[in-house]
């Protein structure tokens, strides 16, 4: 994907597929005003919404609705804009975007609205970002996060830090190039504090970086055990509705079924699986691979026993697991959390789920609460390798290396940058920008 040109006008739907109330055309570039003027026969004055008729080269009305005009650099993209926004039937939005095109503009390319307006610096790659995250947001708690991301509370304590680690790296270079020599600036300065208190920061904003990208990426949790043990019975009622059959027979779940629901906040997409044994039969065989193959890909495993069955401790995996044990109207046991990863509850009555969902979230990482804003793998990646760089820098005060310790801020300083966009390559603005729809 190529960056925006702005000799270029592009045009797009800006509303979801199918029928509706309200349907956009979205216009961005140079020719929007002369656009404005072909399809409402008017000049349009800037940021009024006007009552019009939507007309055809022939002056055939094709519909009616408000006309919006934005001129730049006071709009989203940065560059004049253009909204028509009448019906929201498929049928004439094609047909005042058909207009549109012919007066001058082209097709829009995934996400090219909002490539523009971080081209034209009205917003930051995170930023960016945050809109796809706001659109596909799965619970409140992700939506309320997207929302703070996109007002720039998260660019907010990465340019924070930025700046710490900028001043600190002048301050260095400054020293190494103005250095007197009758004093040591490694020793007689307070770089190692100042360092030591970049790195905390970084940390906890790290922290509250993996809280966004739960909250934007959710968890896979899957349900293994061996045949009816209430693996189905418990993941109808942890998602609300009984999709998974459940019977006295065992064998009866021969394929993985998936929810995808909000779990006190956090996105999760629960697996229910065949139960675990041994079989000739080649369909159970064929479900026990699958609920293997789905285990090893889980962020977390919840292992079911019937709690009258021994052993309290859940079996070794590469993923976090915990172990439920399930039945206890049968076992006469007190059901909630017995220590961290074991958990007693009655599938049948709902006994120890409130204990179940906090282990759940405590595996995977997530704490409640409204005030995060979400963030992606790749943000975390660079605050990682932003970290390592001062990690290195540190070991570089203490071997009195300066012009290294120096090198080394740079390098934190160029990671923190790629998070917002400051050094970015074009590779990655497109893989980023090409997972938008079309009208953003």
């Amino acid at each position: 994907m190529t960056r925006s040109a702005s000799a270029d006008t592009i045009a797009a739907v800006a509303t979801a597929p199918g029928r509706g109330g309200v349907g956009i055309v979205r216009v961005s570039g140079p020719a929007s005003a002369d656009i404005a003027q072909g399809v409402v026969g008017k000049k349009l004055t800037p940021r009024r919404a006007e009552f019009a008729d939507f007309r055809d080269a022939a002056g055939e009305t094709l519909d009616q609705g408000i006309a919006l005009y934005f001129e730049g650099p006071h709009s989203f993209t940065g560059e004049d804009v253009l909204e028509l926004q009448g019906h929201g039937g498929p049928v004439v939005l094609d047909l005042v975007l058909s207009r549109v095109l012919e007066l001058g503009a082209r097709w829009a390319n995934p996400g090219e609205f909002s490539e523009r307006a971080f081209v034209n610096g009205r917003i930051d790659l995170v930023q960016a970002e945050a809109i796809l995250d706001l659109v596909n947001s799965a619970t409140r708690q992700a939506a309320l996060g997207a929302v703070r991301s996109l007002s720039g509370a998260f660019s907010e304590h990465v340019h924070a830090l930025d700046r710490r680690v900028l001043a600190l790296r002048v301050y260095c270079e400054a020293a190494i190039d103005f250095a007197d020599e009758e004093i040591d600036f490694l020793a007689e300065s307070d770089i190692g504090d100042r360092l030591e208190e970049i790195r905390d920061v970084l940390t906890a904003l790290r922290s509250e970086a993996a809280q966004g990208a739960l909250l934007n990426d959710g968890s896979s949790i899957v349900f293994a055990g061996a045949p009816n043990v209430g693996k189905s019975s418990i993941f109808n009622r942890l998602s609300g509705d009984d999709q998974a059959i459940v019977t006295a027979i065992p064998g009866t779940t021969r394929d993985t079924l998936t929810a995808d629901f909000d779990l006190d906040g956090l996105p999760v997409r629960v697996i229910d699986t065949a139960g675990l044994r041994d079989t000739d039969d080649p369909v159970e065989a064929e479900g026990v691979d699958r609920t293997r193959r789905a285990m090893a890909e889980a962020d977390i495993v919840v292992e079911v026993v019937e709690d009258l069955c021994a052993g309290t401790a859940p079996t070794r995996r590469q993923a976090p697991t915990l172990l439920v044990r399930n039945k206890t109207d049968l076992s006469g046991r007190e059901p909630g959390c017995v220590e961290a990863g074991v958990v007693r509850v009655c599938a049948l009555t709902g006994d120890g789920f409130d204990d179940l969902v906090a282990e759940l979230k405590r595996l995977a990482g997530y704490r409640s609460g409204e005030g995060a804003f979400t963030a992606r793998r790749r943000h975390l990646d660079a605050l990682d390798a932003a970290g390592a760089a001062l990690d290195a820098a540190a070991s570089r005060l203490d071997e009195g290396e300066g012009e290294l310790l120096a090198e080394e801020l740079r390098a934190a300083h160029e990671h923190l940058g790629t998070i917002v966009g400051e050094t970015s390559t074009d590779d990655l603005l497109g893989e980023i920008f090409a997972s938008f729809c079309i009208g953003k």
